[in-house]
């Protein structure tokens, strides 16, 4: 390769020389064959020896049939057949590819008209599909409120699922330039998180490459790179690499990352249609190696995430349209009834703050001036407005730093530093202006962004910069910035108040009436549109938050709504999916959240028999009940009871009695909410049956039918011997005790080991470490101050045993999780150890630390 002083004068502020640096070298761990469309040889890596068996330069040339067995072509012309494209990878896993008995997993692209084989040694001895983390991975994300904790999300998963020791979402901004705005760290390095990073550090170049190839990986920057034979192919141009996974990397990356004192890295990009939006740039600060699948399913991952995340970011953004046409509706509705638009100026603005924040907003019509909050006065903004007559032309304009377009803004700096200017009328100009006050901003860059190229010892070479101590810029005259959704919500308003200016320009009686009736078309049929989008973007889990008065609630809501569900199915798959006893399901759920108050919930007749497709539909009917007699019901004081009766109809149906006496006065609620419609609603949609709720003063009363086509049958109670049943305690008692070391997690599973992760966080752990096999965890053990553990006691091929083991002869508390039920450890050494059976929940994990401290 020709050293950069032999190539031809570059412009340094945008080349980073990675694609011509690397072409023809490609990373050690791993071989490569090209080959034309009649199957002969073209490149081959010159580690290929150990491989094929012979010096790879003799191989050049000659036929792939050669070398490659007869089923390992016939499956690499297979997957050359389903390319989607140019920029398609396929991979084959675990293939024979040279018929010795060897594994190898394969890669295959089309480079011009080369086919590219890339060939790296299968990793055997491993039971895990990481692919299939990706789906239960995905499905978490999607329950993430916002676009922060979305990445930061990502930012955990990936980590987990790949081991390095920092995962960052870094997002590029307009100029190139890019933002660490999420981050999942090992708790052992430094946190990157709100650091900026300047527009060299990734050049246009890199960038156009990320775009293309979506995962990139540098196992060590310390192996050397593999030259490919020959250089250059019979028409003189190099082998593009662009979409190989083995490629080497720019030696100026290289030396970046070792000035950073990282060893291995991995990007994923993310891309929001069809455009770099950012990437997932993972640090690792010794050498890393991972599998072609645990790859494989960290790329769909960042796909899957990139779709996410525009999902979340197009709802937000169909949130503001809604939001926008609601005040449309309220603004039209204000003003009406007559008047000029400055008479209803206090009203209407008042509502656009809640679309558009502002500090003061002006209004500007018929040379009458108007102001609130912070703003320039009369003259100041007289001037202002002829500026505004030339730049605003007829649409919205904005600036979050009016002074650096219109120097005299200057004078007023101390008042207004953005503005957002709404035209609302032809010539003469009018206006509405909303002004956003000085917002001083402290950016953090990775080192000083100015200084981006230094000569190094060659000459005109470019050379990464050493320092990355955080260098802090001041920004000052600036505002909050006006984002795209306020700028297209303030058009919407705009056009609204042009019409609100043309219908009050109307003076006539009879054209004011004809105007309000078009008005109320207009209005409905808006209405009727924001209907459709809500219905559209709304499900689930927005119908949950709105019984929710904070975060908390919403997470304790939904929370508690999918562990009905899980203690449901629990109890049919311990009965091997067959029909379970709804005494037991109604118990289960007082157990749970009325378990003071047993002795006043009676259950009379017969126990039904449910099927499986029914049963999580009564488990969430009955949650629903349950909760709300413990919050406003029989159960919210001491002195209510609930008489709950069952009983076979005449065509062998359910009958389901629930009442309610005893407790406070009841009165029908003013409005349904959406526990309100999974009682009333939910058996006759999901089942065919019926529900009927009336709530008379003494208590709520319900009759639910369940048809005989989800009932297997009645039968007679059996006599329920039950435990004393008591609160867990409060993490406070324990945190003292156990959560000053660190919390040991074992679990192969990385979603269920970061669930674990979060609970005991919440318990008030601020160290805790997870090990996914034993060798790791009796590392952690060796070398940091456990105080507690939580081991599964399932590791793949091998138990936990030996960490029970070890924890034993420390005198070490712990807590087994099992998905096989509490008697999988109840013999031995370990008799006695508490058991959490999987799915488990906060109460489930907090009572069993309770009963680890009582036996201490």
């Amino acid at each position: 390769m020709a050293d950069f002083q032999e190539l031809p004068t570059v412009d340094l502020t945008t080349c980073d020389l990675e694609p011509i640096h690397i072409i023809g070298r490609i990373q050690s761990f791993g071989w490569l064959l090209s080959f034309s469309s009649d199957w002969i040889i073209n490149h081959v890596s010159l580690n290929a020896t150990e491989l094929f068996g012979r010096d790879p330069r003799d191989m050049v040339g000659l036929s792939a049939t050669e070398f490659l067995s007869p089923s390992a072509l016939h499956d690499i012309r297979t997957r050359l057949q389903i390319l989607g494209g140019a920029g398609a990878v396929e991979r084959i896993f675990e293939i024979d590819l040279v018929g010795d008995g060897r594994g190898f997993d394969v890669a295959v692209h089309a480079s011009g008209r080369s086919f590219v084989l890339e060939i790296e040694p299968h990793e055997s001895g491993k039971r895990r599909d990481f692919v299939s983390y990706v789906r239960p991975m995905i499905e978490r994300l999607r329950q993430s409120p916002t676009i922060e904790q979305l990445c930061t999300s990502a930012a955990r998963h990936l980590r987990g699922l790949t081991g390095f020791d920092r995962v960052m979402v870094y997002r590029f901004e307009g100029d190139g330039a890019g933002e660490v705005i999420a981050e999942s760290l090992n708790g052992a390095i430094d946190s990157f998180k709100g650091q900026h990073f300047p527009a060299s550090d990734i050049p246009a170049q890199a960038r156009r490459l990320y775009a293309r190839n979506m995962l990139r990986i540098i196992s060590d920057v310390d192996d050397p790179t593999v030259p490919v034979d020959p250089a250059t192919g019979p028409n003189g141009d190099p082998l593009d690499l662009s979409m190989s996974g083995l490629r080497a990397v720019s030696p100026i990356h290289i030396e970046y990352l070792r000035n950073m004192g990282v060893r291995a890295s991995m990007s994923v990009s993310i891309m929001r249609r069809g455009k770099l939006w950012g990437l997932m740039a993972c640090h690792h600060y010794s050498p890393l190696v991972l599998s072609y699948s645990v790859r494989t399913a960290a790329e769909l991952f960042g796909e899957f995430f990139a779709y996410l995340l525009e999902q979340k970011e197009t709802d937000f953004a169909a949130d503001k349209r809604a939001e926008s046409m609601r005040l449309h509706d309220e603004i039209m509705a204000r003003v009406a009834g007559g008047g000029s638009l400055l008479e209803a100026f206090d009203d209407f603005t008042d509502a656009i703050r809640h679309v558009i924040p502002f500090d003061g907003v002006v209004g500007w019509v018929d040379g009458r001036f108007i102001a609130h909050g912070a703003t320039p006065d009369q003259a100041q903004f007289t001037q202002l407005a002829r500026f505004l007559n030339t730049a605003g032309a007829s649409t919205v304009w904005s600036s979050d730093a009016i002074a650096a377009v219109y120097p005299p803004a200057a004078e007023w700096g101390d008042k207004a530093a953005g503005l957002l200017a709404l035209p609302v009328s032809r010539s003469p100009r009018d206006y509405i202006v909303l002004f956003r006050s000085e917002q001083v901003r402290e950016l953090k860059w990775a080192g000083n962004p100015e200084k981006t190229f230094e000569l190094g010892p060659n000459g005109a070479r470019l050379t990464p910069r050493r320092s990355f101590e955080i260098w802090r810029e001041e920004r000052r005259g600036q505002s909050l910035p006006w984002t795209v959704e306020e700028v297209s919500a303030a058009e919407s308003l705009r056009i609204t108040l042009l019409e609100v200016v043309l219908r009050l320009s109307d003076a006539a009686h009879s054209e004011r009436e004809q105007a309000s009736r078009q008005q109320d078309m207009l209005i409905a049929e808006l209405n009727h549109r924001v209907r459709n989008i809500l219905n559209l973007i709304r499900g689930l889990v927005s119908q949950s938050k709105e019984s929710a008065a904070t975060i908390d609630d919403f997470a304790e809501i939904v929370g508690s709504r999918i562990q009905a569900l899980a203690r449901a199915h629990d109890q049919v798959t311990r009965k091997e999916w067959s029909p379970s006893s709804l005494h037991e399901l109604i118990r289960t759920e007082t157990d749970a959240y009325a378990s003071q108050s047993l002795d006043r919930v009676v259950i009379e007749g017969p126990d039904a028999l449910v099927a499986p497709n029914a049963f999580t539909t009564l488990a969430l009917v009955i949650h629903e009940l349950t909760t709300n007699s413990c919050k406003y019901g029989a159960l919210s004081d001491t002195s209510g009871t609930i008489q709950i009766t069952l009983s076979r109809g005449d065509d062998g149906s359910l009958e389901l009695d629930w009442r309610e006496e005893g407790g406070p006065p009841v009165k029908a609620p003013t409005r349904r909410g959406f526990g309100s419609t999974i009682i009333e609603r939910t058996i006759p949609h999901e089942l065919g049956g019926s529900a009927s709720v009336v709530y008379p003063a003494e208590g709520l009363h319900a009759l639910f039918i369940v048809p005989v086509d989800h009932v297997s049958g009645f039968e007679t109670p059996g006599a329920h011997i039950r435990e004393v049943v008591t609160e867990p305690p409060e993490a406070s008692e324990f945190t003292a005790r156990l959560a000053s070391g660190t919390a040991l997690i074992v679990e192969d599973n990385v979603i269920i080991a970061m669930e674990a992760e979060d609970l005991l966080r919440g318990f008030g752990f601020t160290d805790c470490r997870v090990a996914g096999s034993v060798e790791s965890a009796m590392h952690i053990l060796e070398n940091a101050e456990v105080s507690f553990a939580m081991l599964d006691v399932n590791l793949g091929k091998d138990t936990s045993a030996p960490v029970a083991t070890a924890l034993n002869e420390r005198a070490i508390p712990f807590i087994f999780a099992s998905g096989y039920g509490e008697r999988s450890l109840q013999t031995g050494a370990f008799r006695g150890v508490p058991v959490v059976t999987k799915p488990y929940g906060e109460r489930d994990v907090r009572a069993a630390i309770g009963r680890v401290l009582k036996g201490r």
